[in-house]
């Protein structure tokens, strides 16, 4: 990220999702070395195929030269208005129920999975 922000004059956003258990630490880095934007999903919404929830980042990066000035209260609320949601949708879901480090090995891209 930073290689590329010196070169060339762009705007930077990361897409992780967080099958591999891998994104957060993903993320955080990105955001060390100066990437404009990161994606993340309320917590009730993340993990498995998905992105890295979004309070978890928010906590991480709080009191620091990164913090996001989003209320971690307010977050917990669209949390737990979604996980009511969630339910609804419990059919669709995939039959990952959490991190798959298999594709630490196999190297099969995220997006492939679902």
């Amino acid at each position: 990220v930073s290689e590329i922000k010196k070169r060339y004059d762009v705007t930077l956003h990361l897409h992780c999702h967080a099958t591999t258990g891998m994104a957060e630490m993903a993320l955080l880095k990105a955001i060390e070395a100066g990437v404009d934007g990161v994606d993340t999903a309320i917590s009730s919404m993340s993990a498995t195929y998905g992105h890295p929830a979004t309070e978890a980042l928010v906590a991480t990066l709080a009191g620091t030269p990164y913090d996001t000035g989003l209320d971690i209260h307010k977050l917990e609320s669209i949390a737990a208005y979604f996980r009511e949601v969630r339910k609804k949708y419990h059919a669709f879901e995939g039959q990952l129920k959490g991190t798959d480090s298999r594709i630490l090995v196999a190297q099969v891209p995220g997006g492939m999975l679902t």
